[in-house]
């Protein structure tokens, strides 16, 4: 996925189908609104709560999706290059972590 990209093209969206973006307090509120309905699938479905029927249909990709759309718009109305944001993550948990978890016994 090109971090890059979606941005654009997210922000391409917002210009064509939306009339601006939502102010990053409302668009925070909407992130947590979207991991909630991702965290309720994943309980119902991988951990011990029950299913309910209403949600055997939810599709755990597309709530995924919602959860990355809307970082995408808060990281395009704050100024953040999330590519560059990710590789500078990414390289800085190469380096920490290298072993890290290789030596961590829980995991083995």
């Amino acid at each position: 996925m090109d971090l890059k990209n979606s941005q654009l093209e997210v922000d391409n969206w917002i210009k064509t189908h939306g009339v601006r973006y939502f102010n990053e307090l409302t668009n925070m509120a909407q992130l947590t609104e979207e991991v909630g309905e991702v965290a309720r699938i994943i309980a119902r479905r991988y951990g011990e709560q029950s299913e309910k029927e209403s949600d055997k249909n939810k599709d755990l990709g597309e709530e995924l999706a919602d959860v990355v759309f809307v970082v995408l718009c808060l990281a395009n109305q704050t100024g953040i290059d999330l590519q560059a944001a990710f590789e500078k993550k990414m390289n800085l948990k190469s380096n920490r972590d290298h072993d890290r978890h290789h030596n961590n016994d829980k995991l083995k």
